[in-house]
């Protein structure tokens, strides 16, 4: 007495993010070698792609049960579902499974196609469209409104990061790309000089690859100093600057900005001596310019000291930390 097999019943998922067609060699096998190929959605973008391949794809919607018993005596089936998945159909498979009542098929899911690295950046990119265009706050926002945020922001992951709490970095890197996308969509809508976040990040590639020609081509770097060396010089060809003090934000926090400047004039070689007025802005002015040379950030170096000075007063107050 021979024992009929139960068949297969194989389950092909495919990214949204992934156009349409392009599947996997045994995802286009699995299709070509099952006895019915079923699809719930009508609308499902794969379809027309799998008609011009020659697959015959029915349109239903099956039960557990109806899919179990069609893959008596050893057929397999492949559905493809709708959008992520099929909930109700995957749960009544797996309440049949358990029942013991049946002879299940071998089930199988079969990723037809895969996200690739940053596959996730599409969906914050229709997400903050359609936020864009339909939200009553954020339709109405502009750069400089956004401006006091992403300076929080940046802040927020800086003490993430000197906090060593890895789940606040993930989170406020979360929100530094938050205003990236923001300030991107909303520079699509300038009537003069429109662009996107496609072109920000074109900008972007391309800057990365041109400034790091000891990776994408002939240049050497053996050693950081060298990696700097490469970068500074690649800048001066960009920028074209007049002065070594171009580009050099003056909104940022005076330690930073000090530091920055003393930087420019000791990398130029530039023999700037620094004003001898008293006061304290010149005394601070001087040992930033001293930390920065020194290889110390004047800016972190005075967070670090200004929280154990934080903690201190909580202590005095009786506080635990």
């Amino acid at each position: 007495m021979t024992t009929e097999s139960p068949g297969r019943i194989v389950l092909l998922t495919a990214s949204h993010r992934v156009a349409p067609g392009l599947l996997s060699w045994p995802a286009w096998q699995a299709l070509h070698g099952a006895d019915r190929v079923l699809c719930p959605d009508e609308h499902h973008p794969q379809l027309p792609y799998l008609r011009e391949a020659g697959v015959a794809v029915e349109h239903l919607r099956p039960t557990a049960e109806e899919l179990v018993a069609d893959c008596a005596g050893g057929r397999t089936v492949l559905l493809l579902p709708s959008g992520e998945g099929d909930r109700p159909l995957t749960d009544g498979l797996a309440r049949l499974a358990g029942s013991g009542r049946l002879a299940m098929p071998d089930l199988e899911l079969l990723p037809g196609s895969y996200d690739l690295p940053g596959a996730r950046l599409l969906d914050v990119v229709q997400i903050m469209d359609r936020i864009r265009r339909t939200c009553p706050w954020s339709s109405r926002q502009t750069h400089k409104e956004l401006v006091k945020y992403g300076i929080e922001e940046a802040y927020e992951l800086v003490e993430a990061i000197e906090d060593d709490d890895r789940d606040a970095l993930r989170e406020e890197l979360g929100d530094v790309l938050l205003q990236v996308v923001f300030h991107a969509r909303i520079a699509e809508e300038d009537p003069e000089e429109p662009f996107s976040v496609d072109d920000v990040a074109g900008d972007l590639a391309e800057k990365l690859i041109h400034r790091h020609p000891h990776v994408f081509g002939d240049a050497e770097a053996r050693t950081p100093e060298d990696v700097r060396a490469h970068w500074l010089r690649t800048k001066a060809i960009e920028k074209q600057r007049e002065s070594v003090t171009d580009g050099v934000p003056l909104g940022q926090p005076g330690l930073a900005l000090a530091a920055k400047l003393g930087g420019r004039v000791r990398s130029a070689g530039l023999d700037v001596a620094l004003p001898a007025e008293p006061g304290v802005g010149y005394d601070l002015l001087a040992l930033a310019v001293r930390a920065e040379a020194e290889g110390v950030d004047p800016e972190a170096a005075l967070r670090a000291v200004a929280r154990a000075y934080r903690d201190a007063i909580r202590a005095a107050e009786g506080v635990e930390a």
